[in-house]
């Protein structure tokens, strides 16, 4: 038995994406101001949240199978650009921040920052984009069910 009904991991889902967003932005702010431990807290938690995302997308997915955007004239190639740009980097991110927190957890701070200069903003890119693609799919939209 589930604690929530299936159709309540998409909301799920964007508030994870939006909850990494926020804390990758705090613990971003929180290193310019050279405060690591801060820092470090946020992103972990920034980490744990987009784990517990993947967690919850690959079992909606698993059980819910395809949802087809349902809106229709000018917002469709919006749409699927959005859609296709986050994807392709969804799945690009996932080995640049493991790299990223390997380097900060093993103290390899030099290459960390190297590293996170590109992980850092397509992170932040692909958790406010899974916001906006929530938003455009299930709340201004009326999805299509495969």
């Amino acid at each position: 038995m589930s604690l929530l009904p299936l159709s309540a991991l998409p909301a799920v889902n964007a508030t994870l994406n939006g909850a990494s967003g926020i804390l990758l932005l705090t613990g971003y702010s929180f290193i310019r101001r050279g405060k690591m431990i801060p820092h470090k807290v946020c992103m972990l938690a920034a980490f744990c949240c987009s784990t517990v995302f993947l967690t919850c997308y690959v079992y909606f997915h698993l059980h819910a199978g395809i949802i087809r955007f349902g809106g229709q004239g000018w917002i469709r190639p919006v749409y699927f650009t959005l859609l296709t740009t986050h994807t392709i980097l969804a799945v690009v991110i996932v080995p640049l921040v493991l790299i990223t927190l390997w380097r900060a957890l093993g103290k390899k701070f030099d290459r960390h920052r190297a590293i996170a200069r590109w992980t850092f903003p397509l992170w932040l890119y692909v958790s406010v984009t899974g916001v906006i693609i929530y938003w455009l799919l299930y709340v201004a939209y009326t999805p299509i069910a495969a």
